[in-house]
């Protein structure tokens, strides 16, 4: 391990994603169990996501599955991967997050994002629009005001107020810039694009303002990491997440994560066999030696002080056997620890 890597959290986002033939309640259990993993073999964080009438994936309800996370650990660091703002009153956020905190105190991470739903019928549903998410900053600003009690209302968001959950804002867009003026920790994706991605992070860092959460810039980056024993079976730990995304960017929904054999063995047609292929391309996979080498270009090259991983695949015990080399690589849990 090289002093750069060293140097780097790792941390994990699991999306619970349901598997072909399984349930949304199995996907769940499967999150919190891995959270338990991830805690024994020393990751920093443990986060959890925001998805609404997605077939493929049961994290719908962020704050409630990190509640059950925390519950079930007890050092890992606990969070979402985001709470998307623009769907929810700032002080029920607030709120939501100061039970958090008070019931598994210093452990809690509060992770922001602007998404407002995938396609129309969820944001109906929703009661929301695309042009929720220009609203992101102010509903940030109000959300922070609620733990420092400034609300101009003259409500006072209980038990929140006081309490000090850290923030990160996930950054999709203009969200760097959000992040920036607002002096907060960044989170950004994906690995697919690194000149995008340096790009936000420079951005990032020239327009960060510092404040009472955070006194200089912390860039998280995110993306999927697949480590096996070989490079083939690395490579075969995407298949089902890119035949998934496949699928819904050709028939307009996200599936349950399939059988990488039974990916293989489809007939695509040419649209789909560009996408698929697109969706194996750029994301950090092989064996331990060589991820550890594809990580410190990346650490490198954007001066990350965190990586969070975000890997889904249909086999579990192959997942599990990803993070665990993953967490050899890169000696998990040896990195300095602050929030």
């Amino acid at each position: 391990m090289t002093p750069t890597i060293a140097r780097t959290r790792f941390s994990v986002l699991d999306r619970s994603r349901i598997r072909a033939g399984g349930t949304a309640a199995r996907a769940l259990r499967d999150t919190v169990e891995l959270a338990r993993e991830a805690e024994r073999l020393g990751y920093h964080r443990f986060w959890v996501s925001e998805h609404h009438g997605v077939p493929g994936v049961a994290g719908s309800a962020p704050t409630v599955l990190a509640a059950a996370v925390a519950a079930a650990t007890s050092r890992v660091r606990v969070g979402t991967g985001g709470v998307m703002l623009p769907n929810h009153r700032p002080l029920v956020v607030a709120e939501q997050f100061g039970v958090l905190e008070s019931l598994f105190p210093g452990r809690i991470d509060m992770g922001l994002g602007r998404s407002v739903g995938f396609t129309d019928g969820v944001r109906r549903a929703l009661g929301r629009d695309k042009d929720d998410a220009d609203d992101f900053e102010a509903q940030l600003a109000e959300l922070l005001g609620w733990f420092r009690g400034t609300s101009p209302t003259g409500v006072h968001a209980r038990p929140a107020e006081g309490l000090t959950v850290p923030p990160f804002v996930l950054a999709m867009g203009e969200g760097a810039d959000v992040a920036a003026r607002a002096g907060l920790p960044m989170v950004i994706g994906d690995l697919r694009d690194r000149d995008r991605m340096r790009r936000g992070v420079d951005r990032y860092r020239a327009g960060f303002r510092p404040s009472r959460w955070s006194s200089e810039p912390y860039v998280v980056v995110s993306g999927t990491i697949a480590v096996a024993g070989t490079p083939e079976a690395a490579r075969r730990l995407l298949v089902p997440e890119a035949w998934s995304m496949t699928h819904a960017r050709t028939r307009g929904s996200f599936p349950p994560l399939p059988p990488a054999e039974e990916v293989e063995a489809r007939t695509m047609t040419a649209r789909e066999r560009e996408l698929y292929e697109a969706g194996l391309a750029g994301h950090i996979a092989g064996t331990e030696e060589q991820v550890a080498a594809e990580l410190e270009r990346l650490v490198e090259q954007t001066g990350a002080q965190e990586v969070l991983v975000t890997t889904s695949t249909y086999d579990r015990e192959a997942l599990l056997d990803s993070y665990r080399r993953l967490a050899r690589v890169v000696g998990a849990g040896t990195a300095a620890t602050p929030a």
